[in-house]
């Protein structure tokens, strides 16, 4: 399929980029937030608020990268959605990530045998 393994690259780095932020906000932002409360001002709560809205912004190309790559591979319905919404729960893009990435050339090595 073309252009396949461009949607697939930039699917692995929104991927990638949308988790560790996601996981630096959640291990790091919300015990600072809520067991410790050092987040109501400052420095810290700029990085804070800062960090939610980037994840926010990121995840937008994220689901563009998501959806790109999903729609070349004919995914289902559910299989985006579980692709897509991998980028909203801390880890599980990287998952998202594997799975993806393992079909993608799980489909290119079919068409490679098909084609000689």
């Amino acid at each position: 399929m073309k252009g396949l393994s461009g949607a697939l690259l930039r699917f692995r780095i929104m991927a990638w980029i949308t988790g560790v932020l996601l996981a630096v906000m959640c291990v790091f932002g919300l015990p600072a937030k809520y067991v410790f409360g050092i987040t109501d001002g400052g420095l810290i709560g700029a990085l804070y608020s800062i960090g939610w809205i980037a994840h926010g912004w990121l995840y937008l190309l994220y689901v563009a990268a998501g959806l790109d790559i999903c729609f070349r591979m004919r995914f289902s319905v559910l299989r985006t959605l579980a692709v897509l919404l991998a980028g909203t729960i801390p880890f599980a893009s990287f998952f998202a990530d594997h799975y993806v990435a393992k079909s993608v050339h799980a489909r290119e090595a079919e068409q490679a045998a098909l084609a000689s």
